[in-house]
């Protein structure tokens, strides 16, 4: 009786610790299984019911913060025409210099990705500048920073210095995907350790990031005549965003229903030994979540080979086509790809099909899509097209963009999903920063890849 009072102390009466601000998770896994359940146990010696997650608070943050981690990157690729047509654009530029618009996308691509690619793998093995708290605080700042110098490259007039513009582009990609890389990692790492629903609220919300960036793209664009100021609102409206994920990460220990996996957390340590640092097994993890691992390199490889390099650049070929000449690329490509990926993902929440054993079917068959859409009018900047166009047919692009969007977002939702469930509670978030490390290998590879497409037409 004497352990079992000791045990409930932390909650009740004067002996209630008082809430902190900074969420203690780090290198601490919670036993329950996915859905919770395997927390009974804990909870029976706590004497607590497991508390509900009231009006989604925790979901909605977490969703937020889906949005937060993929915010750069979408700001960047969906800016295309500021980029090619008025930054670098030959009409806007004064100096005779080499065209840095053939391979924009993929520059862009490759800056961003290096970068995320070397911090999500390191975020796992070693400890990045202490606790979450201190690792999501200063990469959120240091990403608003970096916003803002590119808020004061869109106000000067670059036209004599293309290449000053298109280097200090880069680097200020660099060393925002430096800090997103951090981010993003450890954000998945967090919601492993949660209920799988809420690893599904992350990827949902990199999926609705597309979708809102499109969407601030094109309204920036109708509400202001000059491209100059479009892009200043627009790169502002990401700022915001990142004010609104600082914010919210701090409203989550204040949570009944995020205290509640603290608390088991911090639990299943006290049983252990708070005295020894756990020995993670990151091999055995990564062997026992390969298969998932693999769906999700995969999944993102296939969707970055076309998205947005070849697919952006697949121009309109019936002159007639409902969606007019200057929203084609808008409409067709980004627009369409984020709706449809957030839809894919949004459907997890109901439909979970195939399982874990057969999800590498579909994700193998996805190959596909890169021949189908060089097939299609795919037409560099800067280049002229030799090969035959074998889909000259807007309507038929149009739904192989759909049809590739979809799938993108619904089977790397369930991968992601599936891959913290292959491996011992306790290591859950491990394997949920194998997972996010896994999307940026993928995603690395894909735009690497998508270098082949002008060579190929």
């Amino acid at each position: 009786m004497a352990e079992a009072k000791s045990e409930k102390s932390p909650f009740i009466g004067k002996q209630q610790a008082p809430v902190t601000l900074n969420p203690s998770w780090e290198s601490k896994l919670p036993p329950h299984d996915s859905n919770g359940k395997g927390s009974s146990s804990v909870l029976a010696k706590l004497g607590l019911p497991a508390p509900n997650d009231k009006f989604l608070v925790v979901f909605f943050i977490f969703l937020l913060h889906g949005v937060g981690t993929l915010m750069p990157w979408n700001m960047f690729i969906t800016a295309k025409s500021y980029f090619e047509d008025f930054k670098l654009g030959t009409n806007n530029t004064l100096a005779p210099e080499r065209s840095y618009r053939t391979h924009f996308m993929q520059d862009m691509g490759f800056a961003s990705q290096i970068p995320n690619l070397v911090f999500n793998w390191l975020n796992i093995f070693v400890n990045l500048g202490g606790d979450l708290t201190t690792r999501i605080v200063y990469s959120i700042i240091f990403e608003i920073v970096i916003l803002l110098v590119t808020i004061v490259l869109a106000m000067l007039d670059t036209s004599q210095y293309p290449g000053m513009f298109f280097w200090a582009t880069m680097v200020s990609i660099v060393l925002l995907n430096v800090c997103n890389g951090i981010y993003q990692n450890t954000i998945y790492g967090i919601v492993a350790s949660l209920p799988i629903k809420y690893t599904g609220a992350v990827v949902l919300g990199s999926n609705i990031s597309g979708c809102f960036t499109t969407v601030m793209s094109f309204m920036c664009g109708e509400i202001f005549l000059s491209k100059r100021t479009s892009a200043i609102y627009y790169f502002v409206t990401a700022i915001l965003v990142l004010l609104l994920c600082f914010d919210t990460y701090f409203a989550l220990p204040l949570n009944k229903f995020f205290r509640h996996y603290e608390t088991i957390s911090r639990s299943s340590e006290r049983k252990s030994d708070s005295k020894v640092q756990l020995n993670v097994p990151y091999w055995q993890i990564f062997k026992k979540a390969s298969p998932q691992l693999f769906n999700i390199f995969l999944t993102f490889f296939v969707t970055l080979s076309v998205f947005p390099a070849v697919q952006s650049n697949v121009q309109r070929s019936d002159p007639d086509f409902v969606i007019g000449k200057d929203h084609f690329t808008l409409v067709t490509c980004f627009a369409t790809f984020n709706v449809f990926a957030m839809l894919g993902s949004l459907t997890t929440s109901w439909v979970k099909w195939p399982g874990p054993r057969f999800l590498w079917v579909p994700v193998v068959l996805r190959l596909a899509f890169i021949p189908l859409f060089v097939m299609c009018n795919y037409v560099p900047p800067d280049s002229k097209r030799t090969l035959t166009v074998f889909i000259d047919n807007d309507w038929v692009f149009w739904g192989i963009g759909i049809v590739m969007a979809y799938s993108s977002g619904y089977l790397s939702s369930l991968g992601m999903m599936y891959a913290p469930q292959t491996v011992h509670t306790k290591y859950q978030t491990t394997a949920g920063m194998y997972g996010a490390a896994m999307l940026i290998t993928g995603i690395f590879c894909g735009v690497l890849f998508s270098y082949l497409g002008p060579y190929v037409v």
